[in-house]
């Protein structure tokens, strides 16, 4: 117990840093049926899951629980090739990721870091038109997921 109070401790310490970097989304429901939207939301944009990856069970596997929390990871090529065509090096960040967890109180929240911080040390200006559609696909799709 006194492990989960200090990795929680850390968590929040660590979220006013990365209120900066990453766009926070509330959702209703639970992780997995976020989740669930999202994905669907996905797949109804014609684009392409390649993998959901449950951190909480994962976590929960080895006795050191976490809480809900799920990544998303996705993508359709014709926004992420324009991206890899300006610099090749985006395809270390691509495809896209949305995280969903369940906070301390309950909440549950999805979370992405914006294309224009995610290539920010690459050849891809953030107002390329690459980045303006990934964070309006990251903005929609998101919004589908949060439900209420």
């Amino acid at each position: 117990m006194k492990r989960i109070a200090i990795a929680l401790t850390a968590a929040l310490w660590a979220v006013p840093a990365l209120s900066e970097e990453v766009t926070r989304v509330a959702a209703t429901g639970s992780v997995a049926e976020v989740m669930d939207r999202l994905e669907a939301a996905v797949n109804g944009a014609g684009a392409t899951v390649f993998a959901r990856v449950d951190h909480g069970a994962g976590a929960e596997s080895v006795g050191t629980p976490i809480g809900a929390s799920q990544l998303l990871i996705f993508g359709n090529p014709a926004l992420g090739t324009p991206a890899m065509q300006a610099d090749p090096l985006a395809g270390l960040y691509l495809p896209l990721k949305v995280l969903a967890y369940e906070d301390a109180e309950g909440a549950v929240w999805l979370v992405y870091e914006e294309p224009a911080e995610t290539f920010e040390d690459l050849e891809i200006p953030a107002d390329a038109e690459v980045v303006a559609k990934m964070s309006g696909a990251l903005g929609k799709l998101t919004a589908a997921a949060a439900g209420g």
